[in-house]
């Protein structure tokens, strides 16, 4: 086939496309018509596999040839799979039913952070902006560092009072997040301030205020001349950012071995005003902030003179703080698999989540 021949029959070919592409309307269709055209042995392609049998002088020009022709052969093609698909997206749109099951979820329909998770979160912020530093400690911990560091020996009657799950290998599920006390002490030395955010898991009779798994928030303040002033002025500001409100509070002594003196700090029941309800036990006050200065046997624990430093440690009820900001009346729907919402008639203003099992 001569150069003039080849011409000839790339622009039929050419004029074959362009006519037969556009009767297409189905993508796998025009796969099938751009197979016919540009595969091995479609037309174009076997004009390729041919170059070898013209002279060594010619294959380059042959090739250019050949080579042109097919670029705008596929573009042509392209241009009607394009064309098909934006008709096809077109028609998905104007059909509401119409359903990708390939395309990704929507970010919205894929639930949202579990209320405890929500304060959490708050309480880090709020303390990251007064200085605190955020630390984890393990829920499987050590005998020493949940006891025996803190000021609890094995013959201290407190640890009968929280009746800990203890574990085949020794170690125990710690009863609150205090053990990041000593962590922190023996890592950082002083001063220091740091809070704890964790799960904790105690043998409780359950009600509407007790679980045997929750959530708190160790803190811990140590430096020079740390007083208990200090410690209600920061718990003040503390409720007072994440209830977005004034709220009231109770000071009341209180032990923990850990901390001498030791003190209770209620606030006033959210989901009854303080007038009483079963969330606190009639009382209208709910215990949400034990606290206290830092035993001095806990700071020469971590390593610290109790001479020069002085601290206050508190473990915030994460979980209790949840229900007083949200209206939950039961701290046992927090654990509870029951999705239904629904509002509590009691609440005060702000956000409610609620559950049908309260």
């Amino acid at each position: 086939m001569t150069l003039d021949e080849l011409r000839k029959q790339l622009v039929q070919i050419e004029l074959q496309v362009s006519s037969g592409v556009c009767e297409l309307d189905q993508i796998d269709c025009v796969r099938s018509f751009e197979s016919s055209v540009l595969g091995k042995q479609g037309s174009i392609g076997l004009l390729l596999k041919n170059i070898r049998n013209y002279p060594p002088e010619q294959r380059g020009q042959v090739g250019q040839i050949i080579n042109e022709a097919k670029a705008k052969a596929k573009a042509m093609i392209d241009a009607r799979l394009d064309e098909i698909q934006r008709e096809t997206l077109t028609k998905e749109s104007q059909n509401t039913s119409a359903v990708d099951p390939t395309l990704p979820g929507s970010v919205e329909s894929m639930g949202s952070l579990h209320p405890v998770t929500m304060v959490q979160l708050e309480i880090e912020r709020i303390f990251e902006r007064f200085g605190f530093t955020v630390e984890a400690g393990p829920e499987m911990e050590a005998e020493y560092n949940n006891f025996d560091a803190l000021n609890i020996p094995a013959d201290h009657p407190a640890r009968d009072m929280q009746d800990t799950f203890w574990l085949n290998n020794g170690k125990v599920l710690r009863t609150h997040t205090s053990p990041v006390q000593h962590r922190a002490m023996k890592k950082f030395g002083a001063p220091l301030r740091i809070i704890a955010p964790g799960r904790c898991f105690r043998y409780e009779t359950l009600d509407a205020s007790h679980e045997n798994t929750f959530h708190q928030v160790e803190g811990l303040v140590i430096d020079d001349e740390i007083s208990i002033p200090n410690l209600i002025a920061m718990s003040k500001a503390l409720l007072r950012e994440v209830m977005q409100r004034d709220v009231k509070l109770r000071v009341r002594p209180g032990f923990f071995p850990f901390v001498e003196p030791g003190l209770e700090i209620d606030m006033n029941c959210q989901i009854c005003d303080g007038q009483g309800c079963a969330t606190c036990k009639q009382s209208g006050w709910i215990e949400i902030l034990p606290a206290g200065m830092v035993h001095p046997n806990v700071l020469v624990a971590g390593g610290i003179d109790p001479h020069r430093y002085s601290g206050f440690a508190f473990g915030l009820g994460l979980t209790r703080l949840a229900m007083m900001k949200y209206g939950i009346r039961d701290i046992r729907v927090l654990n509870s698999g029951d999705l239904r919402p629904i509002v509590c008639p009691q609440r005060l203003g702000g956000p409610t989540l609620m559950n049908k099992t309260t």
